[in-house]
Protein backbone atom coordinates (compact mmCIF):
# COMPACT_ATOMS: atom_id res chain seq x y z
CA UNK A 1 0.00 0.00 0.00
CA UNK A 2 1.12 3.68 -0.97
CA UNK A 3 0.68 5.42 2.62
CA UNK A 4 2.72 8.43 0.53
CA UNK A 5 -0.38 8.48 -1.74
CA UNK A 6 -2.84 7.62 0.84
CA UNK A 7 -1.64 10.31 3.17
CA UNK A 8 -2.04 13.55 0.60
CA UNK A 9 -5.17 11.96 -0.85
CA UNK A 10 -6.86 12.47 2.87
CA UNK A 11 -5.67 15.25 3.26
CA UNK A 12 -7.35 16.89 -0.03
CA UNK A 13 -10.43 14.80 0.21
CA UNK A 14 -11.30 14.60 4.34
CA UNK A 15 -9.85 17.73 6.03
CA UNK A 16 -9.19 21.04 3.45
CA UNK A 17 -12.67 20.18 1.84
CA UNK A 18 -14.17 20.55 5.18
CA UNK A 19 -12.69 24.05 5.92
CA UNK A 20 -9.48 23.22 7.46
CA UNK A 21 -7.08 26.15 6.69
CA UNK A 22 -4.56 26.28 8.99
CA UNK A 23 -1.50 25.67 6.70
CA UNK A 24 1.13 24.52 10.02
CA UNK A 25 -1.17 21.92 10.32
CA UNK A 26 -2.12 20.85 6.74
CA UNK A 27 1.59 20.70 5.96
CA UNK A 28 2.21 18.73 9.50
CA UNK A 29 -0.56 16.17 7.92
CA UNK A 30 1.19 15.66 5.30
CA UNK A 31 4.01 14.67 7.04
CA UNK A 32 2.92 12.61 9.66
CA UNK A 33 2.37 8.53 9.62
CA UNK A 34 -0.89 8.09 11.03
CA UNK A 35 -0.72 4.18 9.80
CA UNK A 36 2.67 4.00 12.51
CA UNK A 37 -0.35 5.21 15.33
CA UNK A 38 -2.65 2.53 14.47
CA UNK A 39 -2.39 -1.69 15.33
CA UNK A 40 -0.51 -2.71 12.86
CA UNK A 41 -3.84 -4.36 11.25
CA UNK A 42 -5.52 -1.86 11.30
CA UNK A 43 -2.44 0.45 9.39
CA UNK A 44 -4.56 -0.06 5.48
CA UNK A 45 -7.80 1.63 7.15
CA UNK A 46 -5.29 4.70 8.45
CA UNK A 47 -6.01 6.82 6.02
CA UNK A 48 -9.98 6.31 5.40
CA UNK A 49 -13.04 7.93 6.83
CA UNK A 50 -13.29 5.26 9.92
CA UNK A 51 -11.84 5.33 13.34
CA UNK A 52 -9.19 2.60 13.34
CA UNK A 53 -8.12 0.58 16.08
CA UNK A 54 -4.98 1.54 18.28
CA UNK A 55 -5.95 -1.13 20.96
CA UNK A 56 -8.86 -2.71 22.77
CA UNK A 57 -11.42 0.12 23.51
CA UNK A 58 -8.67 2.80 22.09
CA UNK A 59 -9.34 4.63 18.22
CA UNK A 60 -7.47 7.31 16.23
CA UNK A 61 -10.11 9.78 15.57
CA UNK A 62 -11.41 10.18 12.27
CA UNK A 63 -9.31 12.68 10.17
CA UNK A 64 -11.99 14.79 9.52
CA UNK A 65 -13.20 15.51 12.77
CA UNK A 66 -9.26 15.54 14.30
CA UNK A 67 -8.57 17.75 11.94
CA UNK A 68 -11.08 20.53 12.72
CA UNK A 69 -10.60 19.79 16.46
CA UNK A 70 -7.03 20.82 15.87
CA UNK A 71 -7.53 24.24 14.24
CA UNK A 72 -10.40 25.41 16.30
CA UNK A 73 -7.59 25.04 18.97
CA UNK A 74 -5.20 27.71 17.24
CA UNK A 75 -2.27 25.90 18.04
CA UNK A 76 0.91 28.70 17.46
CA UNK A 77 4.60 27.44 17.02
CA UNK A 78 6.48 26.78 20.84
CA UNK A 79 3.59 26.46 22.39
CA UNK A 80 3.17 23.47 24.66
CA UNK A 81 -0.07 21.37 24.45
CA UNK A 82 -1.28 18.07 26.07
CA UNK A 83 -2.87 15.16 24.55
CA UNK A 84 -4.89 13.05 26.34
CA UNK A 85 -5.50 9.73 24.54
CA UNK A 86 -4.63 11.87 21.28
CA UNK A 87 -1.50 10.28 19.80
CA UNK A 88 -2.43 11.58 16.28
CA UNK A 89 -2.68 14.92 17.59
CA UNK A 90 0.21 14.90 19.66
CA UNK A 91 2.02 14.26 16.49
CA UNK A 92 0.59 16.86 14.45
CA UNK A 93 0.99 19.33 16.55
CA UNK A 94 4.81 18.43 17.22
CA UNK A 95 5.31 18.48 13.74
CA UNK A 96 4.58 21.70 13.71
CA UNK A 97 6.41 23.08 16.20
CA UNK A 98 4.56 22.53 19.69
CA UNK A 99 6.02 20.95 22.72
CA UNK A 100 3.76 17.85 23.48
CA UNK A 101 2.81 15.50 26.15
CA UNK A 102 0.97 12.39 24.95
CA UNK A 103 -0.80 11.23 28.01
CA UNK A 104 -2.33 7.68 27.80
CA UNK A 105 -4.23 5.26 30.66
CA UNK A 106 -3.94 2.06 28.63
CA UNK A 107 -0.31 0.29 28.39
CA UNK A 108 -0.88 -1.17 25.67
CA UNK A 109 -2.00 1.87 23.50
CA UNK A 110 1.06 3.50 24.39
CA UNK A 111 3.12 -0.28 23.56
CA UNK A 112 1.89 1.31 19.94
CA UNK A 113 2.29 4.99 19.74
CA UNK A 114 5.34 5.05 22.08
CA UNK A 115 7.85 4.11 19.46
CA UNK A 116 6.91 6.96 16.62
CA UNK A 117 5.78 9.90 19.25
CA UNK A 118 9.03 9.52 20.62
CA UNK A 119 10.54 10.01 17.40
CA UNK A 120 8.97 13.44 16.85
CA UNK A 121 10.42 14.22 20.09
CA UNK A 122 6.85 13.67 22.02
CA UNK A 123 6.92 13.24 25.54
CA UNK A 124 5.13 10.41 26.58
CA UNK A 125 3.33 9.36 30.31
CA UNK A 126 0.78 6.72 31.74
CA UNK A 127 -1.31 8.27 33.94
CA UNK A 128 -5.38 8.10 34.87
CA UNK A 129 -6.81 10.25 32.37
CA UNK A 130 -9.31 12.12 34.09
CA UNK A 131 -5.71 13.67 35.80
CA UNK A 132 -3.35 15.69 33.56
CA UNK A 133 -0.06 15.38 33.77
CA UNK A 134 1.56 18.54 34.96
CA UNK A 135 -0.62 21.81 34.38
CA UNK A 136 -0.02 25.63 32.61
CA UNK A 137 -0.43 24.51 28.88
CA UNK A 138 -1.53 26.11 25.83
CA UNK A 139 -3.52 23.73 24.47
CA UNK A 140 -4.82 20.89 25.67
CA UNK A 141 -6.89 17.82 23.13
CA UNK A 142 -8.59 14.65 23.30
CA UNK A 143 -9.19 12.53 21.08
CA UNK A 144 -12.18 10.73 21.82
CA UNK A 145 -15.70 12.43 23.22
CA UNK A 146 -16.91 12.50 26.85
CA UNK A 147 -19.96 12.83 28.52
CA UNK A 148 -18.25 15.44 31.06
CA UNK A 149 -15.23 17.62 31.43
CA UNK A 150 -13.28 16.48 34.39
CA UNK A 151 -12.21 20.14 36.05
CA UNK A 152 -8.74 19.01 36.30
CA UNK A 153 -8.44 19.40 32.48
CA UNK A 154 -9.57 22.64 33.00
CA UNK A 155 -7.72 23.81 35.73
CA UNK A 156 -4.37 22.33 34.02
CA UNK A 157 -4.64 25.10 31.21
CA UNK A 158 -2.87 28.46 31.47
CA UNK A 159 -4.30 31.69 31.68
CA UNK A 160 -5.38 32.18 27.97
CA UNK A 161 -4.81 28.40 27.33
CA UNK A 162 -7.31 26.36 24.68
CA UNK A 163 -9.07 22.28 25.59
CA UNK A 164 -10.98 21.19 23.05
CA UNK A 165 -13.38 18.50 23.26
CA UNK A 166 -16.19 16.41 21.92
CA UNK A 167 -18.70 16.20 24.13
CA UNK A 168 -21.16 13.54 23.55
CA UNK A 169 -24.28 12.15 25.28
CA UNK A 170 -26.24 10.69 22.81
CA UNK A 171 -25.13 9.51 18.88
CA UNK A 172 -23.97 13.03 17.63
CA UNK A 173 -22.01 15.33 19.96
CA UNK A 174 -20.45 18.69 19.23
CA UNK A 175 -17.01 20.17 19.37
CA UNK A 176 -16.64 22.33 22.34
CA UNK A 177 -13.65 25.28 22.67
CA UNK A 178 -12.81 26.13 26.57
CA UNK A 179 -10.64 29.21 26.87
CA UNK A 180 -9.52 30.12 30.71
CA UNK A 181 -10.08 33.45 31.55
CA UNK A 182 -8.03 35.27 33.79
CA UNK A 183 -11.10 34.82 36.16
CA UNK A 184 -13.40 31.44 34.87
CA UNK A 185 -14.15 29.90 31.60
CA UNK A 186 -15.26 30.90 28.66
CA UNK A 187 -16.76 28.35 25.75
CA UNK A 188 -18.17 28.01 22.78
CA UNK A 189 -19.61 24.99 20.50
CA UNK A 190 -18.00 24.64 17.02
CA UNK A 191 -18.59 21.59 15.11
CA UNK A 192 -21.20 18.07 15.35
CA UNK A 193 -18.98 15.29 15.24
CA UNK A 194 -19.62 12.10 16.74
CA UNK A 195 -16.26 9.74 17.80
CA UNK A 196 -16.37 6.93 19.58
CA UNK A 197 -16.36 7.72 23.68
CA UNK A 198 -13.41 7.40 25.93
CA UNK A 199 -13.36 4.48 28.11
CA UNK A 200 -14.59 5.62 31.54
CA UNK A 201 -15.91 8.86 30.44
CA UNK A 202 -19.76 7.80 29.27
CA UNK A 203 -22.71 8.98 31.23
CA UNK A 204 -22.94 7.14 34.23
CA UNK A 205 -26.28 5.25 34.37
CA UNK A 206 -29.11 6.64 36.90
CA UNK A 207 -30.97 4.26 39.26
CA UNK A 208 -34.15 3.96 38.18
CA UNK A 209 -37.18 2.03 40.28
Amino acid sequence: MDFHASRQNMVESQVRVNDVTDQALVAAMRKVQRERLCAPSEAFRAYGEVEPVIAPERFLMAPRDISKLMQIAEPRFGETALAIAAPYAAAVLAEAGLKVTEQEADSRAMAVVEPYLKALGVTTAIQDLKTPVGGDYDVIIVEGSVAEVPAAWLKALKVGGRLVVVLKDGPVGRARVYLRLTSGYSERDAFDSAPTTLPGFGRAPSFQF
